[in-house]
Parts: C-alpha cells; sequence; structure tokens
C-alpha cells in the first residue's frame, strides 16, 4: 500500500541508508537487525518509535524526519497500524503536503473518522488561506459542477465520502466543516451543516457555536446568532467574540455594547481581538467617548502593547476626526507591521493628507515593509482626495510592474474616482471597460458621481443605465440620475427617472447617523420624530435655517433627493 509513495519519497538509492543512520541518532533505538538493500545490517523501528518521530515533525513542521521514517518503512516493508498511518496523515496534513496525504489515504485498508478529519482540517488550513469563493453548494448537486478550485473541491468530496461510507462526523469534523463553508461563503450548505450539528446533538460544543454564530452572521440573522449562542454550553472568549461581531458586522452596534459589557460581568477577561473589535466598531459608528474607554481598558490590562489594538486605536481616532492622537498611537507601535502602516496610510487619506500618506508609504522600505493590496488602495485614495492625478498614475501602474501587485475593483475604482475628478470622464470610462471588472457597479457608481458634478448628462445618462443594469433596485443611481437631469435643467428626463423608480417599485432607504453626547449614544434617520426631544431638534434646526438665508445661502435641490420616494 506505501509503494505508491517510492517514486515521491526514495528518489535515490542513499536515502534509506541516511535515514537509518538519522534516525537512529535522533531515538537512540537499538533493536534487531533486518535485512536492507542498502547494507548487511539495519536497524529495525518498531510501531511506537516511528509514532514519535511522526508526531515529532508534524509538531515542529518540519517533515525531514517525517520522510525519513516514511522512506524507512517502504524500505523495510513494514506495515503500519491505523493509529500510525493516522498520525502520518496528520503530519502531511499540517505541513501542508496535501498530495501525500490524499496518496496516503486513498491507500489505506481502514479508515476511521480520525483518518478524514486530518485531511479535511488540512485542504481548510491550506486551501482556503485569504480568498473566498461565490459558490453555493447542496447535498443533491454535483459538488464538480459548482465548485472550479481543487482544495475546495477536495474538502467537500471528503466530507461527502465520509457519508457515504457511513461514518458519523465527529463535533471536529462539523466545526471544520461549517468555517470553510463560510469562508468560501458556501451558506445554504453551512445551513445543511448546522442540520447536522443538530442531530448529532453538538449544539453545545462552543468551537460548533462560534462558526455557527459566524455563518448566521454573514447571513444577516443576528436572532439565528444569538440562539446558537445560547446553546453553547461553555462560553469562552472566542464565543463572545464572534457573538459581538455578528452585531457589528450587522450594524447593530448598542446590541454590541451591550453584549460586551455583559462579557465583563460573566467574569470573562476579554482579550486583545476582542478588544481590537471594538475599537474599530466605535470608529465606524463614531462613538469616541466608548473607544477612549476601550483603550483606557487596554492600557490597564496591558493589552494596549498589542499590533492589532493600536492599529484600531488609530482607526477610531482618525474616524473620530483627531488626527493628533492617531499619530500618536502610530508612532507609539514599537514594531508597525504593515496592517498598522495600512491603518495609518488610510487615515491621512481620509483626511485630505495626501502628501503625508505618500511619505509614509514611501518610508516603508526603509523598515523592511512592502506594501500589499490595502496599502495600495489607502495611497491611491489619498493620491484621489489630494488631486494627485500624476503621482496617483505612477502607483497605480507600478503595483504589478514593481511590486508584482494585481490591481482588483477596489484599485480601479479609485484611480476612476481620480480621472473623474479631474473632469477626464472619458479616459475614465474607457478604464473601466477595460479593467475587466466592467461588471463591479462600484466603479460605474464613482464615475456617475463625477458626471453630476460636471453635469455631464450624455456620459451620466450611458453610465446609469449600465448601473441600473447591474443593480436595478438600487435607489442610489435613480437619484443620481435625476439630480444630473434636474441640475442640467432637463426637468422631461428627470422626471421620465422619478417615473421609473416608481414604476419598479425602487424607494429610497433612509439613511442612519449616529452622535454621541456626553455618555449616551443617539440614532436618528431624515425626518425622524422619534427622539425624546424632537420638538426642540426641529426648533433649533429651523433656526438654523433662517440664520443660514439670511447669509445670503441657497440651497441645492439635490439636498431633498430623497422626496423623490
Amino acid at each position: 500500500m506505501l509503494l505508491i509513495f517510492r517514486t515521491k519519497i526514495l528518489s535515490n538509492k542513499n536515502c534509506a541508508a541516511s535515514c537509518t543512520t538519522h534516525l537512529s541518532e535522533r531515538f537512540g533505538t537499538s533493536c534487531e537487525a533486518s535485512p536492507s538493500p542498502c547494507g548487511p545490517k539495519s536497524t529495525a523501528l518498531d510501531s511506537v518509535t516511528y509514532t514519535k518521530l511522526v508526531q515529532t515533525a508534524a509538531k515542529s513542521g518540519s517533515m525531514v524526519l517525517g520522510k525519513l521514517a516514511h522512506a524507512r518503512m517502504i524500505k523495510t516493508s513494514f506495515n503500519p497500524c491505523l493509529f500510525l498511518l493516522n498520525n502520518m496523515l496528520n503530519m502531511y496534513s499540517k505541513c501542508g503536503e496535501l498530495g501525500f496525504a490524499r496518496y496516503l489515504l486513498d491507500g489505506m485498508p481502514q479508515r476511521n473518522i480520525i483518518s478524514f478529519n486530518s485531511l479535511i482540517s488540512g485542504y481548510t488550513q491550506m486551501g482556503y488561506h485569504d480568498r473566498v469563493f461565490p459558490i453555493t453548494l447542496f447535498f443533491n448537486q454535483s459538488l464538480m459542477s459548482t465548485i472550479t478550485d481543487e482544495s475546495v473541491i477536495e474538502t467537500f468530496e471528503l466530507f461527502m465520502e465520509m457519508q457515504r461510507r457511513g461514518l458519523k462526523p465527529s463535533a471536529s469534523t462539523l466545526s471544520t466543516m461549517l468555517k470553510a463553508c463560510n469562508v468560501v461563503k458556501a451558506l445554504e450548505y453551512g445551513k445543511q451543516i448546522h442540520a447536522l450539528v443538530c442531530k448529532n446533538n453538538f449544539q453545545a460544543d462552543e468551537f460548533i457555536g462560534s462558526a455557527l454564530i459566524e455563518l448566521y452572521a454573514l447571513l444577516g440573522s443576528t436572532e439565528d446568532g444569538m440562539k446558537c449562542f445560547g446553546s453553547t454550553s461553555r462560553r469562552d472568549i472566542a464565543s463572545w467574540t464572534s457573538m459581538i461581531d455578528c452585531f457589528i458586522q450587522n450594524e447593530q452596534f448598542e446590541s454590541a455594547c451591550d453584549l460586551f459589557c455583559q462579557l465583563f460581568l460573566s467574569g470573562v477577561k476579554p482579550e486583545e481581538f476582542t478588544v481590537s473589535l471594538m475599537l474599530s466598531a466605535c470608529a465606524d459608528f463614531a462613538a469616541s467617548r466608548m473607544g477612549e474607554q476601550l483603550q483606557g481598558y487596554a492600557i490597564r490590562s496591558g493589552i494596549d502593547n498589542f499590533t492589532c489594538v493600536k492599529t484600531s486605536t488609530i482607526c477610531m481616532y482618525a474616524k473620530s476626526g483627531n488626527m493628533q492622537f492617531a499619530n500618536k498611537s502610530f508612532r507609539e507601535v514599537v514594531n508597525p507591521d504593515i496592517a498598522t502602516y495600512s491603518a495609518m496610510i488610510c487615515s491621512l487619506a481620509q483626511h485630505g493628507l495626501g502628501n503625508d500618506a505618500l511619505d509614509l508609504f514611501k518610508s516603508m522600505p526603509n523598515h523592511g515593509l512592502k506594501p500589499n493590496h490595502q496599502t495600495f488602495l489607502g495611497v491611491l485614495i489619498a493620491c484621489t482626495h489630494g488631486g494627485l492625478i500624476t503621482e496617483g498614475l505612477k502607483l497605480f501602474e507600478g503595483m504589478k510592474k514593481d511590486y508584482g501587485i494585481n490591481p482588483d475593483e477596489k484599485h480601479f475604482s479609485c484611480i476612476v474616482d481620480l480621472l473623474g475628478r479631474a473632469g477626464r470622464l472619458s479616459e475614465a470610462e474607457n478604464l473601466i471597460l477595460r479593467s475587466g471588472f466592467q461588471d463591479h457597479p462600484v466603479m460605474w457608481r464613482a464615475l456617475l458621481s463625477s458626471c453630476r458634478v460636471y453635469k455631464n448628462s450624455v456620459i451620466g445618462k450611458r453610465v446609469a443605465e449600465r448601473l441600473i443594469d447591474l443593480e436595478p433596485d438600487a435607489s442610489g443611481t435613480y437619484v443620481l440620475l435625476y439630480n444630473i437631469y434636474n441640475e442640467a435643467g432637463i426637468e422631461s428626463s428627470a422626471e421620465e427617472v422619478r417615473e421609473l423608480m416608481r414604476g419598479r417599485g425602487v424607494k429610497k432607504e433612509p439613511g442612519m447617523s449616529w452622535i454621541e453626547i456626553g455618555s449616551e449614544l443617539h440614532s436618528f434617520m431624515v425626518g425622524d420624530w422619534s427622539h425624546g426631544s424632537s420638538q426642540m431638534i426641529y426648533t433649533s434646526l429651523e433656526r438654523l435655517f433662517e440664520n443660514m438665508n439670511s447669509t445670503g445661502f441657497e440651497d441645492e435641490t439635490s439636498v431633498y433627493a430623497y422626496s423623490l420616494t
């Protein structure tokens, strides 16, 4: 059975001889001699020694000893037991040699749940790293027809083979499969895995609980996520963090804050990742006071020195408008990594400090750091907001040429916005058509906004029609096109856009804003009267309008675009 590895492992005649010497020196094993092609006598090793060697290789991540042991087994025709074979599977999987691991599994005369778990875990760890595959899977569909990535195919096929062999999945199996579903966005398949979790009564497992919470966060169902959180018998920090993240992903910041407070009351100590997550949420929801309190906790608990906490602190202060403290937090980082630099560059970009962002970007090589996708995104945004057209185009061209980084739709969107703000609308349109991302709405939206600024109704109409084809229910496109026609004085076309919205039942979703006063966070929408002090607020607003009008301020009809619906 193990002879399938002969050509891969035993690449020369001296391999077995060298492995015998190495193994003897490593373990000091002295066993009875057995014949070997490499010499008159050789040391025979038993299953215990082989297992120790393989486990050591798996733990260290270096397969030199493990492969030597495997080669020795083949040369001496050693017949490993299932326990040793599973350890070998685990070694090859953990070390990323999934081809070896799959060959080994296919040749095993016996397999159990541990055999499949080792390889499924290996494919998950090695195949889904920093990648997302838009797939949808069902138990009754052909996997080959719905997945294109080889590692994804192997993972789900292994799970299906396990099912066909009648092997009952363990909690570890289902936890790994749920994580795989979350990464590749196979959400419907994940719900079916949840059914298997319930069928096998694994709902209380904390690892499964965290994976299920993440699944329902992606599905936008915080209620189901909370049910999974409540079903977990032992709520560790990972479970709490997953549920807090579930609320944040679905823009339920107040619920996230409440759960974070419950975390303190439960006696579980927040870790650096939990605090970093909450700091990022404070940045996104403009809750600077709570962010400052979280930073205070981080300092008192000693986790403020973690790079992820510092990076989130930079974002929190920058998005709150306090660049002085954002700069201070950046300077306090002992060994800033690429994420820290990217956060600071993006923060400078958001505040229109394009030259400062460029200077920081250029200083990265001096610290042994190479920019990544996020860094380039930040510096391109800085060039866009700062009107640095030449620098932005040069950086964009250098992404592939100098750093081997392929621009994605976000980078192209920055250049489209850069050209659009400069009035080079036709050039921006041609760039979209050549980019390979012409089916991504974000670039067309950036160009449509520029068409409105320059009152170009010809290109604006063409861009809007493309956007409506891509996103027929997105109200923003209709509103922008209406404003373009309205400001250009083409009232008949503007009215047609209004009628088109009504005919299709498209309604503009009201925007929501937050403001922190004292220690209380207030949220409100356009035309909202739900606040207890609404009468006073609108009275003050009317007084402000009167003062504005008295100074000669003229409002724009586009400000009231929400009235279209």
